[in-house]
């Protein structure tokens, strides 16, 4: 037994995967059809299904404790901006503690960032700046660390590690209605994920782990 649980945990360390706090927000039946729908109108997809995500997305909750932002995630009610069900949701919030709350299971397709959802991991961050989330030692830490081990198990590019005000310029954006299609919001601007990208790079070589560049921003039309 012993042997096993050394098994284990040197797995979990090879794999970089931090310290995660399970706390999932309801996704019954009900939720899963709305997802499927939305994701038939917006992307021309009939799944709930998050399949093979190739962008990781930062946001802050705008909001000063995780448990506002478990509890807006947890309604599903139709979203104060845009009207529209399913409710937003994100697949983690990080805490201003460090902790790392798992809010969605990374197969589920999470409303959180329009146009980008069918293929987009959505970490939010409790706080109200990305500036407050690059100063804060603990926080920035356990977000380096989760990101990073995302990218590692899904094989997800530094230039795909996007903040939401860059959604525009992904290579991945795509969205099917009109109106939304230059939709997006102010929060982790360039100037602050172009230091968070520096900082997840700095990290991947303090572990000599391979951080894939590939890609980068297209123009938006926008």
């Amino acid at each position: 037994m012993h042997a096993l649980v050394a098994l284990l945990l040197a797995a979990t360390l090879a794999s970089g995967r931090p310290a995660i706090v399970s706390k999932p927000i309801p996704f019954d039946a009900q939720r899963r059809a709305e997802t499927a729908r939305y994701a038939q109108r917006h992307y021309g997809l009939s799944t709930w299904r998050l399949s093979r995500p190739k962008v990781i997305v930062e946001h802050y909750t705008a909001s000063t404790t995780f448990s506002s932002a478990w509890s807006t995630f947890a309604s599903d009610v139709p979203d104060a901006e845009l009207h529209e069900l399913p409710g937003t949701c994100a697949h983690f919030v990080i805490d201003r503690d460090g902790t790392i709350y798992q809010l969605v299971a990374l197969n589920t397709i999470c409303r959180h960032t329009v146009g980008l959802n069918w293929t987009a991991i959505g970490i939010e961050h409790v706080g109200t700046s990305d500036a407050s989330i690059l100063r804060d030692p603990r926080q920035l830490a356990a977000s380096l660390r989760l990101t990073l081990w995302l990218t590692q198990r899904y094989g997800i590019s530094v230039a795909n590690v996007i903040g939401h005000s860059e959604s525009l310029t992904s290579r991945y954006h795509r969205e099917r209605y009109a109106p939304w299609r230059c939709q997006t919001h102010g929060d982790w601007t360039h100037a602050d994920m172009q230091a968070y990208r520096a900082r997840l790079a700095a990290l991947a070589r303090s572990k000599h782990v391979a951080l894939s560049r590939v890609g980068g921003p297209v123009a938006s039309g926008c």
